[in-house]
């Protein structure tokens, strides 16, 4: 397990706007604090990724999640509640004010309550949700290691916290809440 320097470094990069890489389900992350627009245009250029696509949040709790969300009912909670915590993102309708910059294109924002040790560690010592994009120029293979995202994208991570990854063979599944249908596999 990471050290707590190791998360209080993410964190004050996290306050200073800046994008912190981590282990997740299944690759390397790349996040960054979901309310600060500057952060999150400084992330999708890094990965070389149109806002119009949208992003991930994830959280330790559900309750994390909510500020971004629209209120959610009683069968979509029955839908999801049993996969959360675990490896499964999924896309809900977003609260009147979540941007643009976060939800892209679309009127759902994808979320997940991240099993991933460490991942959900970096969220709580955060306080809250955090965008979580895999570790990749848009396109390309997410790297697995915090060797190969240091690599990769450099001093455009301003905090690394090492892990290893969760044991899935591929990012984690995506499903559409409001009619169970899975997006990706």
């Amino acid at each position: 397990m990471t050290d707590a320097p190791a998360y209080d470094r993410a964190v004050a990069a996290l306050r200073r706007g800046g994008i912190v890489a981590y282990p997740t389900e299944a690759v390397y992350g790349l996040g960054c604090d979901p309310a600060n627009a500057a952060a999150v245009a400084r992330l999708l250029d890094l990965k070389q990724r149109p806002q119009s696509k949208g992003l991930i949040l994830i959280a330790a709790d559900e309750a994390a999640l909510q500020p971004w969300l629209a209120p959610i009912d009683v069968t979509t909670e029955a839908r999801i509640g049993p996969t959360w915590p675990g490896p499964t993102t999924w896309l809900l309708p977003t609260a009147a004010d979540c941007p643009e910059f976060l939800r892209g294109e679309h009127e759902t924002l994808a979320v997940r309550v991240t099993a991933h040790p460490i991942a959900a560690a970096l969220c709580r010592a955060w306080g809250g949700a955090l965008v979580s994009t895999s570790a990749n120029r848009s396109g390309g293979e997410p790297v697995r290691d915090a060797t190969s995202a240091r690599e990769l994208f450099g001093a455009g991570v301003d905090a690394v916290v090492e892990g290893a990854v969760g044991d899935l063979d591929r990012p984690t599944p995506i499903r559409d809440a409001r009619t169970g249908r899975t997006l990706r596999e």
